[in-house]
């Protein structure tokens, strides 16, 4: 039979919410028979992955190896069985087999369980100590379709498995290269136009991935934390060569932000140059108690805390009321166009007030205009971010055009 890929593993229980044991008992029920069994071949055994019904009644046990060339299954493939055996112990293809007094098979149905390739990976049995007289072509063909349904189902999961290690590898490859570079945009005085801060953004140069999937993927195989610490270090490490004074600003989730190593980090960041932290409003917050035990040291060291992307989504005010955080960034859902729409200069108006209450600065997302700019400064708005300051660009760049 070949090497088969995975088909399953040998689960440790059978949890009746398994999908593989839901269509076993399906297949067993609808043809009125004791067991029904998912099998892998294995080098010359078959392999008893998944099994319901009478299981001890037909001493037949999940995990348990049967020689293949003792099988019915190895007789249907081959065409020397048709996929329906009834009076097993009468029939004289059946009834000298090992197989059939072992586990007292009186009636047998199964169909190959078969990989993209079409090739038999194993096979969905069903078995019983009667002679299985109601069994006809109308019970081999339910148990074709449920053998179908398994295979694509495991194709699928195949897939995603191997896009989840592909993922990973990708992640992998940048955390061992260290393959990361940081662009920094400009947050800006708007009425004077100085910086005031760059916010660091991470960039991982020679991958088509862009920094949003490559940081998704890394949450995704259980490497966001040491990716978010990649970039935060990578770009403390430009601090030196920021103009004194000029705060550095990086984004981190909360995840990270409950990890030992990553506040260490930023505790030692601050001594060369005032730090802000970003929390996307975007990143649920699962324990508020626990991130706000986490930021305290890093108020401590002086190292600001700033909600981003406020008013894009539901978890904004929520990131607002319990983090309560020195800066506060509209998002540029609420930035693009403020100059021609009520609505939005009136949550503009209304975010000024609360952040005039709360003792927040307020910055300005995605400012692209000048006539946003203007708007915004109209309504109190004084920090702003967006093309029309400056793009994220490399640090000697950005100095270039912070001084054009």
């Amino acid at each position: 039979m070949g090497s088969p890929r995975s088909l399953a593993a040998p689960p440790t229980s059978a949890p009746s919410d398994d999908w593989v044991h839901r269509l076993l008992d399906l297949a067993r029920t609808r043809l009125d028979m004791d067991v029904a069994w998912l099998s892998v071949f294995t080098e010359g055994r078959q392999e008893v992955t998944s099994a319901t019904g009478a299981l001890d009644a037909m001493n037949v046990s999940e995990g348990m190896s049967l020689p293949l060339e003792e099988s019915f299954c190895v007789r249907v493939l081959s065409g020397q069985l048709p996929p329906v055996v009834t009076a097993a112990d009468r029939n004289p293809v059946t009834r000298d087999l090992a197989v059939t007094e072992a586990l007292g098979i009186g009636s047998y149905v199964g169909a190959p369980v078969r990989d993209v390739d079409r090739r038999p990976l194993g096979m969905l049995c069903c078995l019983s100590r009667d002679a299985g007289e109601h069994l006809d072509g109308a019970a081999v063909r339910t148990v074709e379709m449920l053998a179908d349904l398994i295979g694509e189902r495991l194709a699928a999961e195949e897939f995603a498995e191997a896009e989840l290690t592909a993922r990973r590898d990708r992640v992998v490859d940048v955390l061992t290269r260290r393959a990361v570079t940081i662009h920094l945009q400009p947050v800006v005085d708007m009425r004077s136009g100085r910086v005031v801060a760059h916010e660091a953004l991470a960039r991982f140069p020679g991958r088509e991935e862009g920094p949003a999937t490559l940081f998704s993927d890394a949450a995704a195989v259980g490497l966001g934390v040491e990716l978010e610490l990649l970039a935060v270090r990578s770009a403390l490490e430009l601090a030196d060569r920021l103009p004194p004074g000029t705060r550095l600003a990086v984004n981190l989730s909360p995840d990270a932000l409950l990890v030992p190593a990553v506040g260490r980090t930023l505790v030692e960041g601050a001594a060369a140059t005032p730090l802000t932290v970003e929390v996307t409003e975007h990143s649920p917050i699962e324990d508020y108690p626990a991130v706000l035990v986490a930021v305290e040291p890093l108020r401590r060291a002086g190292i600001r805390l700033s909600v981003d992307d406020a008013g894009a989504g539901y978890a904004s005010l929520r990131h607002i009321l319990r983090l309560r955080p020195d800066t506060i960034k509209l998002d540029i859902a609420l930035v693009s166009g403020v100059d021609a729409d009520p609505a939005r200069q009136a949550m503009t108006a209304a975010m000024v007030a609360f952040a005039a209450e709360t003792g927040s600065a307020l910055v300005a997302e995605g400012v692209e205009t000048a006539a946003e700019r203007d708007a915004l400064l109209a309504r109190g708005v004084r920090l702003g971010q967006g093309h029309l300051f400056g793009r994220p660009a490399p640090l000697d760049r950005a100095a270039d055009e912070q001084t054009a």
